[in-house]
């Protein structure tokens, strides 16, 4: 019953770790997108995207929000969503090969960085009080237990 259960939380551990490469692509693409797409660009985007909802309903949460953000997007704000996304998912990436590959380096450096996307996520939370931030944040934290989990059944059969 023992391997039957390890075998399980190793196919959660794998499902887990894909999707977060494929959460990391996204940020890559994202981050490449922010860089290459003009800051007006994505203000006009955003206004026709929300445009048609807004005269539906003045109050939207959501169209509101994005309206308001877009009208307040700069440069910096731009360049500093590019390189954000960019890094995270670069960073996620490389990690995500390591870890798919049993590299025994990747299981600390994952923790740790995931630890750290974290703690800013629950730092940019107190901010935006976004319910996608905990979301993410929870994944995170399951995933970690699961790479926490596998590196000490990998540590644990590997010879010394």
């Amino acid at each position: 019953m023992k391997a039957v259960d390890e075998r399980r939380i190793h196919q959660i551990f794998e499902v887990g770790v894909w999707l977060k490469g494929a959460h990391a692509l996204i940020e890559c693409i994202g981050g490449i997108l922010f860089y290459v797409v003009t800051t007006d660009a994505i203000v006009s985007w955003v206004n026709a995207f929300t445009a048609e909802e807004l005269i539906e309903d003045p109050n939207d949460f959501i169209a509101g929000h994005l309206s308001q953000m877009a009208s307040h997007f700069s440069i910096a704000s731009k360049e500093f969503y590019a390189f954000y996304l960019l890094s995270h998912g670069l960073i996620k990436l490389l990690l995500v090969v390591g870890l798919l590959r049993g590299k025994l380096w990747s299981y600390p450096a994952s923790l740790a960085a995931l630890g750290a996307f974290m703690v800013y996520q629950l730092y940019r939370y107190s901010y935006t009080h976004s319910v996608g931030l905990l979301i993410l944040t929870v994944f995170d934290a399951v995933v970690m237990v699961l790479i926490w989990h596998e590196w000490r059944v990998l540590r644990q059969h590997r010879p010394a």
